[in-house]
């Protein structure tokens, strides 16, 4: 069984009051390596813990009861916090919410999206062409009334600043239920991807999500005990693009840091702790880039002269003479839908595969990149 978290408090989005301590299962805990949403198991139905579910976020937890559709409410429950199992229409805010319901085999439940340009996968691509996805906008610009006409069971949106977001708040004061998905904030690649566990009860497929994340955590045990037992090295990794002067530097306690360490790199900021993308200047970053073995995720930079168009000096750099360069933009489509972004969180044993064959290619002989590509 789950324990809630005492120290965190309930925002005033989701469940309102308290379930007796005697209603709780006996059930062993669902959530393994995600920090930020919680499932607990009750007499007749579940609750979902979302915490901390935005940048910044301290103390914060949002809780909903999901009872299954047909089924009596449990007694002093404000409605306003339960969600009837399983959903049956959605808004989504982010693609890999898409790549989740769409391994659950719920596709046909997205009734909108914000940012449908961004989208990767054909069968997501046909629904918007056949207008059974509709473009809701984003943020300032959101369509409302569209939503409401959509009537969905909820919007699914990631937080990148406060709760009291006034395009959150609007869709609130209409009723609509609008729940938060942190994955993008886990730090842990397993836990990225365990956020499946939390759409498939969503869908009241748990077992069938539980069985499709076991096997992509098996896979990605299996690469990473292989790698640590077989490299005989551990090259030097940098990350990103800088913008003008100043670099944002991925901290060390990073999704994409996790994944260089267990790919059996050394990413040169391995050893710092933020919260945050850290702005760093060029100048700084060149200095201690001098020797670095590997530039991967090169931002918007699909060559190595648009590397050099942003400064000249970033051709001196080791890792750039050597032509060690490698984008995470292979799948991408005409409108610039990239599936590292999509499929990618929900794969994240390819991702890892994907970087060690870059590091350590002897390991993976004639293996092709999924998901990243050569900088020419």
């Amino acid at each position: 069984m789950l324990v809630c978290i005492p120290f965190l408090v309930s925002s005033c989005t989701g469940k309102q009051g308290k379930i007796a301590e005697s209603l709780k299962t006996t059930e062993k805990p669902t959530v393994s390596y995600a920090k930020r949403f919680r499932l607990e198991s009750y007499q007749g139905h579940s609750q979902l813990s979302v915490i901390n579910p935005w940048q910044g976020a301290s103390d914060i937890i949002q809780k909903w009861d999901l009872v299954p559709r047909g089924e009596k409410l449990p007694s002093l429950k404000d409605t306003s916090g339960v969600i009837r199992v399983p959903i049956r229409k959605i808004v989504c805010m982010s693609t890999t919410h898409f790549a989740m319901i769409s391994a659950l085999n719920e596709t046909g439940s997205v009734a909108g999206f914000s940012g449908i340009r961004f989208l990767f996968d054909p069968n997501l691509l046909q629904l918007v062409e056949e207008e059974k996805i509709s473009e809701v906008g984003y943020e300032d610009n959101l369509n409302k009334e569209l939503i409401l006409k959509i009537n969905p069971d909820l919007v699914m949106v990631y937080g990148i600043g406060s709760e009291s977001a006034g395009y959150i708040g609007k869709l609130k004061e209409l009723g609509i239920k609008v729940i938060f998905n942190a994955d993008y904030l886990e730090n842990d690649p397993l836990g990225k991807a365990e956020w499946i566990k939390m759409i498939g009860a969503l869908y009241s497929k748990e077992e069938m999500a539980d069985s499709i994340f076991k096997t992509i955590e098996s896979k990605y045990n299996q690469l990473k005990t292989y790698i640590r037992e077989n490299a005989d090295e551990r090259p030097k990794v940098i990350l990103g693009l800088p913008f003008k002067d100043t670099w944002f530097i991925s901290p060390g306690n990073s999704y994409i840091s996790q994944l260089i360490s267990d790919a059996g790199g050394d990413y040169l900021w391995q050893n710092t702790v933020s919260s945050v993308s850290m702005p760093t200047g060029i100048e700084n970053v060149f200095v201690k880039a001098l020797n670095a073995d590997y530039w991967l995720n090169t931002g918007s930079a699909g060559a190595r002269s648009e590397i050099i168009s942003i400064d000249p000096r970033l051709a001196e750099l080791k890792c750039f003479r050597n032509g060690n360069l490698y984008n995470n933009n292979k799948r991408i489509n005409s409108s610039g839908g990239n599936d590292y972004w999509e499929g990618g969180a929900l794969n994240p044993n390819i991702v890892l595969n994907d970087i060690a064959s870059i590091l350590h290619p002897g390991l993976f002989p004639g293996r092709e990149l999924v998901y990243y590509k050569k900088l020419n």
